[in-house]
């Protein structure tokens, strides 16, 4: 194809809601790193995922960090994490000197499974934190990890980085922990350009996070510092996009929930692929729709993508674990099966094109060309 067909690319409002807020940022001569857009958005946010309090950030990567120390992690403290997920998950981790224990997934959400979490807690009593990911936009097992991270009394933290508006049980993932965190990355359901939020009910330790991410200046006439801080917060124009993005992020779900069903109802007569099903109790976002191959299957990841990029189409692998990774090899992995879920799913797995600005007919030529490989 002439046209490039992306993964997951920004897709900016029809309306120019973004372009209005920026507009009124320029127009006021307001571009520093914090003004009217910054603290709409925070309070914007909160009010969709029906949530306190929020902290407007650089980044998601910045939003886990700030969560990390909110939660108290310090140097040694053990942090039990998702083994399927992408290193920004656990990097902040690292910045605080702790130590990632990797859970692996399950077979029903492919997220942190609970049999595997409580296995951790056998080995290790006194972790700090838990950080769980929704990943590709479906949600945990929350039920299950809440309640396990409430009999052991530890901090539950949510990277809800890819699940921005999917609901479990009609909650927004991102409230169910502590803390959560939210990503406005150039691929997200919606985009910033760069960003994200830490959000929570404790206002207190919002207020904390936003001091630590203005570079912890204290309230005094000269530049005064008892803390290390961070330059976290987002800037005003930033933050302005992400108000007018907020305002189709319903729209964004249902376009990225028809891409989903379209893929599930054209592939469904190809035996070998099983798309990442919907579990009871959840409503996905549908960030990615992701397919996995049955073991036996005569076609490949790899045949899938490279039949896809010689049509310049853009589709990815599965996250790889985060045990497998080298920079992460000497850290400790629990699992209950024989067999890493998560390492089934990276080998099995492919992420489709869930671009939405990808035309329906577009969709069809990406099915077309999947479909063929097994003629």
């Amino acid at each position: 194809m002439e046209k490039r067909i992306f993964l997951s690319s920004p897709n900016m409002s029809k309306e120019g809601y973004e372009k209005e807020y920026i507009k009124e940022a320029f127009d006021t001569n307001w571009i520093a790193p914090l003004g009217k857009n910054v603290n709409k958005f925070e309070e914007e946010l909160a009010n969709y995922v029906g949530i306190k309090s929020a902290a407007a950030l650089s980044s998601g990567t910045a939003a886990i960090h700030l969560a990390l120390k909110t939660a108290g992690v310090e140097k040694d403290d053990i942090v039990f994490v998702s083994d399927l997920t992408f290193s920004a998950t656990v990097n902040p981790i690292i910045y605080e000197n702790a130590k990632p224990v990797f859970i692996d997934s399950e077979k029903d959400t492919w997220n942190m499974d609970p049999r595997a979490l409580e296995k951790a807690f056998d080995k290790y009593p006194k972790p700090k934190a838990v950080v769980v990911v929704h990943l590709y936009g479906v949600p945990a097992k929350v039920d299950e990890v809440k309640e396990i991270c409430k009999k052991h009394n530890v901090t539950l933290i949510e990277d809800a980085a890819e699940s921005l508006g999917a609901t479990y049980k009609g909650k927004q993932t991102g409230t169910f922990g502590k803390y959560g965190i939210y990503s406005f990355n150039g691929n997200k359901i919606i985009t910033t350009s760069g960003g994200g939020m830490l959000v929570s009910n404790d206002e207190e330790r919002i207020a904390k996070a936003r001091f630590w991410s203005t570079q912890s200046r204290e309230k005094a006439r000269h530049y005064e510092h008892k803390e290390i801080g961070y330059n976290y917060r987002m800037s005003n124009i930033v933050a302005g996009i992400g108000r007018g993005q907020l305002k189709v992020l319903d729209e964004r779900i249902k376009q990225k929930t028809d891409i989903y069903n379209n893929y599930k109802e054209g592939l469904k007569d190809i035996a070998d692929i099983r798309i990442q099903e919907i579990p009871k109790d959840t409503k996905p976002n549908h960030w990615l729709s992701v397919i996995t191959l049955s073991k036996d299957s005569k076609v490949k990841p790899i045949d899938i993508m490279e039949a896809l990029e010689r049509e310049n189409i853009e589709s990815r692998p599965v996250w790889k674990p985060m045990h497998m990774q080298p920079v992460f090899e000497s850290y400790d992995f629990i699992k209950v099966e024989d067999e890493p879920i998560s390492t089934e799913l990276f080998e099995r797995g492919v992420c489709l094109p869930s671009d939405t600005n990808m035309t329906k007919e577009e969709q069809d030529v990406v099915i077309d060309i999947i479909k063929k490989l097994w003629n």
